[in-house]
């Protein structure tokens, strides 16, 4: 049983037109609705097994936070089979799952309750927690009162140090100061060397070949190339010099 499988998935999200006035409803309906969508995923399939790690590359659009989205649960596929199996933490949109007016050590418990964590085992993290993301007394005030590098950080800490299967991680590892990013970086090696699974998107090669066992291209929500993670990298960055070039 592999961690993840993708099998023909693709996702459309309905473009953003603003008002319509009569007539374009009219037209709407004559001519259907599939050109008033855009696929963001197209027909993607993959593999990867437990405790292996995968990079996500492409440019800005080209459907890589869709397919983090999907894994995590945040969307449904349009069409197609995906299995995930085991418990997911998502390195996505730090912070975005707290409650502004709850305590720091109030979200902690609840985002350990979304996972499916018992009391006993959150009590048993929480510490860890708190001492890791460093924002000492303020984990009994309201989150509102913290800055936004508090929130990340205590995001973060919250996601690694929850014990998941699973972990995904979107463009985050740059949070908070250079020491705090140095930690963030170890924690993840770490993570990779007990066995866990990673999906990771970056554009910096060099990470993601550090971090990453193979590597999936998508490029408008296609699949370009999926192989060992140095081939798909170098062959990515070729094409960006190439565009670059020709442009």
């Amino acid at each position: 049983m592999n961690a993840i499988e993708f099998h023909d998935v693709a996702k459309s999200f309905r473009r953003h037109t603003g008002q319509f006035l009569l007539r374009d409803r009219l037209a709407q309906l004559v001519r259907g609705r599939e050109r008033d969508r855009f696929y963001a995923l197209k027909n993607v399939s993959f593999q990867l097994p437990h405790g292996e790690s995968l990079a996500v590359v492409g440019p800005n659009g080209a459907g890589k936070s869709t397919l983090l989205g999907i894994i995590a649960g945040l969307a449904l596929p349009d069409h197609g089979r995906v299995e995930v199996n085991g418990r997911v933490a998502a390195l996505l949109e730090l912070g975005s799952g707290f409650h502004p007016d709850l305590t720091g050590r109030e979200n902690i418990r609840l985002n350990a309750s979304l996972l499916g964590l018992s009391r006993e085992r959150t009590e048993e993290l929480a510490e860890s927690i708190v001492e890791f993301s460093g924002v000492g007394d303020f984990i009994d005030e309201t989150v509102r009162t913290y800055s936004s590098g508090m929130v990340l950080r205590l995001a973060f800490s919250v996601a690694i140090n929850m014990d998941p299967e699973i972990l995904l991680v979107d463009e985050v590892l740059a949070v908070g100061d250079q020491a705090f990013q140095n930690k963030c970086i170890e924690r993840v090696h770490h993570f990779r060397n007990s066995g866990k699974t990673i999906v990771a998107v970056s554009h910096a090669q060099g990470m993601v070949q550090e971090l990453c066992d193979h590597a999936l291209w998508l490029d408008h929500g296609e699949v370009v190339m999926c192989g060992e993670v140095r081939e798909v990298t170098e062959a990515y960055a070729g094409r960006q010099r190439t565009t670059v070039t020709e442009g």
